[in-house]
């Protein structure tokens, strides 16, 4: 597995203290992306909390997951969560070491009381003794929270005194676009109340580490007031894969207000992802889950589509010149702007997430500007089924076929890609014979749309011309023409 070591570095680390003036959370950024261009430790925030408790435990579930691997739970995991300033709200997002759940906590403009919101990207402090702190944090005093250096706070001439390093696996970087991608497709598919959440979610049974596959996935379906478990996907059934990795949320049960689940329409009875939200008073905590346990967001394959293209290349470099940090982006808005269709914005808006500069929120329904402080393109330079496809392209192993057909030289076999009605294109290899495209396509389909989009097709309303025929012209003898 191909990976890097990714240096966060702080003037200081985060905490929580208490004084005359009242208490403080203060956390401490390292470097990121904001309007003005990359900053050692921009500055989002600096006001109180409405409600202190429920951020704290909010913020609290976002680190668990950074720190958890909930597949191989014997391996190490911890990256400090990001933190997005969105100008109306702040967003901390993380993700799991296993690559299968990813958390975000949005602090919404009720939440927050004070100065205006920043706007930018970069990594937070949440260390050890802060998390301590905050998990004794009682009362509903107020709460005064800085996310960023204070005016005061100088850097060593040394450098910063607060380093970690920690290993950045491209699957890692690839799960966190994809979880971004798959969202795109759910829906709302229940709401309970506050009493019913807490009652659904303290029941869920806890799997074992490595049962998960032994069981089989869960199922839930609205019935009434709740939800009521089944072991099949019957209409309007939401997938809840491995129940334990909700655990992140019991931190912020008393203090709910009501759950919302989000989810594809079920298919063929495979298991899929899906988002439980929790809300909060003037938050909301998300937890995205991957199709299963054993199996993380980095396989799914929902960008490749969008990275296989040059136009999309194109389009998502205009796109992102567009963006300014807008909590909800409009794809009609943008479409206008840059003079590409809505469905081109949105396949740029794809790629653009593969490089972590657009998150998505299941609430809004809609994508959100942010810049993660990561080199995000190795996440597609290191794709293995996109790799896979160039080379096959570079080779020549796309042979031309006919109709809707085409064949693929790979290795001593020869694979059959058909493209069927809607433009989904199936594979003879084993890849399509598992999945059937739940996973995105297989490196044949790949490099075929590849190909076919490298080659245009003849425009149909072009006028047909024909080749002008040369004639001589006449010979002219004395006065007689023949």
């Amino acid at each position: 597995m191909t990976r890097s070591v990714q240096a966060l570095a702080y003037a200081r680390s985060s905490t929580l203290t208490s004084d005359a003036g009242g208490r403080l959370l203060g956390l401490e950024t390292a470097g990121g992306l904001t309007p003005v261009g990359a900053e050692a430790h921009p500055r989002f925030f600096a006001g109180f909390l409405t409600s202190p408790q429920a951020a704290a435990r909010g913020l609290l579930a976002v680190a668990d997951v950074a720190a958890t691997r909930y597949h191989q739970r014997t391996l190490r995991a911890s990256l400090d969560p990001v933190v997005t300033g969105n100008g109306d709200r702040l967003r901390f997002e993380s993700f799991s070491g296993c690559c299968g759940v990813y958390a975000r906590l949005d602090v919404l403009q009720g939440g927050l009381d004070g100065a205006d919101t920043g706007h930018g990207t970069t990594n937070v402090d949440v260390n050890n003794p802060l998390r301590e702190a905050l998990s004794r944090l009682a009362g509903d005093d107020p709460l005064h929270l800085r996310v960023g250096p204070d005016e005061l706070a100088v850097t060593t001439l040394d450098g910063p005194v607060v380093e970690k390093k920690v290993p950045l696996p491209d699957r890692w970087l690839r799960g966190f676009a994809e979880s971004q991608v798959m969202s795109v497709g759910f829906d709302l598919r229940a709401e309970l109340t506050a009493a019913e959440a807490v009652r659904f979610l303290r029941a869920l049974p806890r799997t074992a580490p490595g049962a998960g596959a032994a069981r089989g996935p869960m199922w839930v379906v609205p019935a009434g007031r709740t939800l009521r478990p089944t072991t099949r996907p019957v209409p309007g059934a939401v997938c809840l894969p491995g129940p334990d990795r909700l655990a992140a949320l019991q931190r912020v049960l008393r203090h709910a207000t009501g759950l919302r689940v989000y989810g594809p329409a079920a298919h063929d009875g495979a298991p899929t992802a899906s988002a439980w939200e929790v809300t909060l008073p003037g938050m909301r905590l998300t937890l995205t889950l991957s199709p299963e346990p054993a199996r993380g967001f980095s396989g799914e394959g929902g960008v490749l589509e969008a990275l296989a293209t040059d136009e999309a290349a194109g389009d998502a470099e205009l796109v992102s010149v567009l963006l300014a940090w807008e909590p909800r982006i409009d794809t009609a808005d943008l479409a206008e702007q840059s003079g590409l269709s809505v469905t081109r914005v949105r396949a740029a808006l794809a790629r653009l997430g593969t490089a972590g500069r657009v998150g998505y929120d299941v609430a809004d329904a809609a994508y959100f500007h942010r810049e993660l402080p990561y080199d995000g393109a190795r996440a597609e330079r290191h794709n293995p089924r996109l790799v896979a496809a160039r080379a096959l392209l570079a080779a020549g192993a796309v042979l031309p076929g006919t109709g809707d057909t085409s064949t693929v030289v790979s290795g001593d076999r020869h694979y059959q890609v058909r493209e069927a009605p809607g433009g989904v294109l199936s594979c003879t290899c084993q890849w399509w014979a598992d999945y059937r495209g739940r996973r995105g396509p297989c490196k044949h389909a790949l490099a075929v749309r590849m190909a076919r989009r490298a080659t245009p097709a003849p425009d149909p309303t072009a006028p047909t011309t024909t080749a002008p025929t040369t004639t001589a012209p006449a010979a002219h003898v004395s006065g007689a023409t023949r």
